[in-house]
């Protein structure tokens, strides 16, 4: 009896262990730049995003800097679907609480759909001025590769 109970907590502890293995952070970085944007701008903006993707809670958390706008960040969202050079519909709102600052972070839970599109290389950041109503700086979000320990 004493046995059986050991190889049962064996397997459930080699199960839980094989579905923590299979939970993944996919890391996503976008280079912000006006020329990204669809028409360019003439900003001298720039700015940087990395996302942190966990593929078993879903969610999505990101952080970025940018500096140079023509003005105040008057918004920052993801959109997509879009492929390079396409513009596309809003797919989250990002906080524009430290935008003062020059500084971008928050949080969301995708869905399926969002999911794949990010997958897919689908995704943009973009961030609004006054200035520029349709974005001045621009990047499409792509997989990082990791990093070796």
């Amino acid at each position: 009896m004493r046995m059986t109970r050991k190889l049962g907590v064996a397997a459930l502890l080699s199960v839980l262990t094989i579905g923590a293995a299979l939970a993944d952070e996919v890391v996503y970085k976008a280079s912000l730049q006006p020329s990204s944007e669809v028409p360019p701008t003439t900003s001298r903006g720039s700015g940087e995003l990395k996302a942190m993707f966990d593929t078993s809670t879903k969610l999505l958390k990101w952080a970025g800097s940018f500096q140079g706008l023509s003005g105040p960040a008057t918004m920052a969202r993801f959109q997509g679907p879009a492929s390079v050079g396409q513009n596309a519909a809003v797919q989250i709102d990002a906080p524009l609480a430290k935008a003062l600052r020059g500084d971008i972070e928050g949080q969301a839970t995708l869905t399926d759909a969002q999911i794949n599109d990010l997958e897919t290389g689908k995704w943009y950041f973009n961030i609004y001025t006054e200035q520029y109503k349709s974005g001045e700086i621009r990047g499409q979000l792509l997989p990082s590769p990791p990093v070796p320990h």
